[in-house]
């Protein structure tokens, strides 16, 4: 039934979500079916969900509905994924009669027996039907970097959190299965190791956290030159991590660790581990055992009770901390939170304000971090070219893709995956400028 049809995925929200599209498309190239990036072409397309804030949730809707669109066209059937079926399927599945298959974040299994039903049967809930794919992905990715996802949900409790009532508990996947996993990306210039939490992995299955033998054993695959961490919560970076960062060559020298906050009293009521003094040490100690380690992080402002004098505490913290990247959210009142509940909630327009503040300290330390290249040598990983600007665009270790910032420059060619040393000559607020030596 499904031979002739052509399959087209919008993905959003975050990379772990990235990774459950690949593994979806994973299954339909199993079967040899089409796939094509142009959904007017599309006759079937999947639509993976996000459902972290509210503003994702009418992001995903909002793409369904542009998808039906296409309905006079070649469009048959819409697949709606992930996070918000997962969550809100009793409340979604009646009224978003533009969707024909509902499946959730773990449904993989049932994706295209489900589509073949709703052809015979009409719409399909097919929530927690299925299980995870264990077959090939499919990147979406340029091909010389991919994500790895470590694990799924998370057992933190962050009190302005939706994910452990989506994604559900901590689990980690054994790491044979992962180092299997990693080796059938094929060769990568960089593997990115995500999860909610990526810090306690292992912890639930062995018993003890193992991310440094993980670590370890994907070092050891040939296929893979560079692994990066994002998602590490300070309260476990621990000596032995710190320790393998520091001596493994292929380990790059980047931290994403989610603060959320510097104050004491807004970590508390956030249910966070950990105080700004002690979140001030483990920088110190980043930094002098990890020489020139870039460190990212994320700030929640405007979150229940927060005061003026608080905010200027935060943007305080951020010029003491000197962070190299930093993204800043204001706070969502989500329901079933249990900050939801919470007395002191802040007026939009206040935590706009505040986030646009913090915006501007952070700038202004980028811009400093990034003016002291000017007339050095950076080793720049391409990645692809930027056609409007009409040069090469790659990043230099301290940046992840998509988040971070860019390095554009300009050669007499450079290839997508290989590193290449570019001459700095010109910086802005986020991005760097320059060129080879031997462009002329």
């Amino acid at each position: 039934m499904l031979e002739n049809k052509k399959f087209g995925m919008i993905s959003l929200g975050c990379d772990k979500n990235r990774v459950d599209a690949e593994r979806l498309l994973g299954e339909i190239r199993a079967k040899g079916y089409t796939i094509t990036d142009d959904i007017a072409e599309a006759n079937i397309v999947i639509v993976n969900t996000c459902a972290f804030l509210n503003s994702a949730r009418k992001e995903a809707i909002d793409a369904v509905l542009d998808c039906n669109e296409y309905r006079s066209e070649n469009l048959e059937k819409i697949v709606v994924t992930g996070c918000l079926p997962e969550k809100f399927s009793e409340e979604l599945f009646p009224a978003l009669s533009e969707g024909d298959v509902f499946l959730g974040c773990n449904d993989a299994s049932v994706l295209l027996d489900s589509i073949e039903r709703s052809y015979r049967e009409g719409r399909i809930n097919a929530v927690h039907g299925g299980q995870e794919s264990a077959g090939a992905r499919v990147l979406t990715t340029p091909l010389h970097y991919a994500y790895l996802k470590i694990a799924d949900g998370c057992d933190n409790r962050c009190t302005y959190c939706l994910i452990p009532k989506i994604r559900g508990k901590y689990r980690s996947y054994p790491i044979k299965q992962l180092v299997s996993e990693a080796e059938s990306l094929g060769d990568l210039s960089e593997l990115i190791l995500v999860a909610q939490d990526t810090t306690r992995y292992g912890s639930d299955l062995y018993g003890e956290r193992k991310l440094v033998e993980l670590i370890q054993k994907l070092s050891a695959l040939e296929s893979v030159e560079k692994i990066r961490l994002l998602y590490c919560y300070p309260d476990v970076i621990d000596d032995a991590l710190i320790e393998e960062i520091a001596q493994n060559e292929k380990v790059i020298k980047y931290l994403d660790i989610p603060f959320q906050h510097s104050e004491d009293r807004v970590l508390k009521r956030m249910n966070r581990r950990g105080t700004r003094a002690e979140y001030l040490a483990l920088l110190e100690k980043l930094r002098r055992k990890i020489p020139g380690i870039a460190i990212r992080s994320t700030f929640i402002a405007g979150f229940p009770e927060e005061t003026e004098e608080e905010t200027e505490r935060l943007a305080d913290f951020l010029r003491e901390a000197q962070l190299t990247n930093c993204g800043f959210f204001a706070y969502s009142r989500e329901p079933e939170t249990p900050a939801f509940r919470m007395k002191g909630q802040i007026p939009s327009r206040i935590k706009e304000a505040r986030v646009k503040k913090l915006y501007q300290v952070q700038e202004e330390i980028a811009k400093s971090f990034l003016r002291k290249k000017i007339g050095t040598s950076v080793e720049v990983l391409c990645d692809g070219i930027d056609y409007e600007r009409k040069r090469f665009v790659g990043r230099a270790y301290w940046s992840a893709p998509e988040i971070d910032g860019k390095v554009y420059f300009n050669a007499p060619d450079a290839e997508q995956g290989k590193v290449y040393s570019v001459k700095i000559n010109g910086a802005d607020s986020y991005d760097l400028f320059g060129q080879t030596e031997d462009f002329e």
